[in-house]
C-alpha cells in the first residue's frame, strides 16, 4: 500500500494519543506505558494490531502505540524515542527489503541493542525465515497469516519480558561503571603521593593517575592496554599473587603490603585493590590504590 492510500492519521476514531488523558478525566498517577512501534505500510495492520492489544497490561503497565509506514519513518521514530521497547516490523514496504534494512540500521547505526524486533511478513517461506534469522539481529519472525491474536499477545509479552531483563542489566552495568568513575575521580584526588591504577578484567592497564605515570616514567598513552609488566618487570611472589587472586575472587577486595620494582626503583607500598563487577556478576575492572609508608 502506498503512502497516498493511507487513512488520515488525524482521524480521531483511528488513532488516539495514548499519552493524553481525555478531557475532564481525573489525573491518576500510573507507571509509564510500554512503547510499541508498529511499522507497516498497511493501515489495516495498524488498526488490527492496536485493537488486539488494546487491553494488554504487563507488570502493571499498559501499552502505548507509535506508528510508522516506512523504514525511513520508523528509523526517525526510534531515533526520537529511544525508550521504545518493541518494534512490530513489516518486511516489504517502500522497498522489498525496507524492514530488513531498518532492522540492520537500528543495531549498527543507532547502536540500539535493547529494543526487541519482531518481524511480520506476508510472504512466508521457511528458507526466507532461516536466512533472515541468521543474517539479521531480530528477535522473532512470524507470518502474518499465522500470527493469531493469542500468539500476538504471547509474542509481545515475551518480547517485553526480554526487554526488561536487558534494560535492567544495562542499567546495573551503567550504574556500576558510574560508581567506578566516581571512585576513580575521588582516588585521583586522594593526594599527590597516591598511585591509582585501573585494570581491565584481563589485567591490562585502562587508566592511571598522573602521579602513577610520573613514577612509572611513562605517559598514560604508552601504558594503556599493556599489562603490569610494563611497570613492574618482576613477577610477584607466588604466595602473594595467590593470596590476592583468592581474596579478589571471594570478597572482591584485597589490602596488604607489596614490594614492587617500578621504573627500576624498589618500593614498599600499602596497596588496596577492589574488583568492580557488571550486571552479569563478572568483573569489569579492578582499581588499585597504593601509597608509600610515611
Amino acid at each position: 500500500m502506498q503512502a497516498t492510500d493511507r487513512v488520515n492519521e488525524d482521524d480521531p476514531d483511528l488513532f488516539i494519543d495514548d499519552e493524553a488523558p481525555s478531557e475532564g478525566a481525573p489525573v491518576v498517577d500510573e507507571l509509564a506505558p510500554w512503547r510499541i512501534l508498529i511499522v507497516d505500510d498497511d493501515v489495516d495492520v495498524h488498526v488490527v494490531t492496536k485493537f488486539a492489544l488494546s487491553n494488554t497490561h504487563f507488570q502493571g503497565r499498559r501499552l502505548s502505540f507509535l506508528h510508522a509506514y516506512s523504514g525511513k519513518e520508523a528509523l526517525e521514530k526510534l531515533r526520537d524515542t529511544p525508550d521504545i521497547a518493541l518494534v512490530l516490523l513489516d518486511v516489504m514496504m517502500e522497498t522489498a527489503d525496507a524492514g530488513l534494512l531498518f532492522a540492520r540500521k537500528v543495531r549498527e547505526e543507532l547502536h540500539n541493542d535493547l529494543v526487541r524486533i519482531v518481524l511480520r511478513t506476508g510472504q512466508p517461506g521457511q528458507a526466507l525465515e532461516h536466512s533472515i534469522i541468521v543474517d539479521y539481529d531480530i528477535n522473532d519472525f512470524w507470518s502474518k497469516a499465522d500470527l493469531t491474536t493469542r500468539k500476538l499477545f504471547t509474542t509481545v509479552i515475551a518480547a517485553l519480558r526480554a526487554y526488561t531483563t536487558l534494560a535492567n542489566a544495562a542499567h546495573a552495568r551503567d550504574a556500576a561503571l558510574a560508581e567506578l568513575q566516581r571512585a576513580r575521580q575521588i582516588l585521583n584526588e586522594v593526594g599527590e603521593r597516591a598511585l591509582v591504577l585501573t585494570l581491565d578484567r584481563e589485567g591490562r592497564i585502562v587508566d592511571a593517575n598522573p602521579h602513577f605515570c610520573q613514577v612509572a616514567g611513562q605517559p598514560l598513552e604508552r601504558l594503556r592496554g599493556r599489562d603490569l609488566h610494563a611497570v613492574h618487570r618482576e613477577a610477584f611472589p607466588p604466595e602473594i599473587a595467590a593470596e590476592i587472586l583468592s581474596e579478589l575472587s571471594s570478597t572482591g577486595a584485597w589490602s596488604g603490603t607489596l614490594r614492587t620494582d617500578v621504573a627500576g626503583v624498589s618500593r614498599q607500598l600499602h596497596c588496596s585493590i577492589k574488583a568492580y563487577k557488571g550486571a552479569d556478576g563478572t568483573v569489569e575492572q579492578y582499581v588499585a590504590v597504593a601509597t608509600e609508608p610515611g
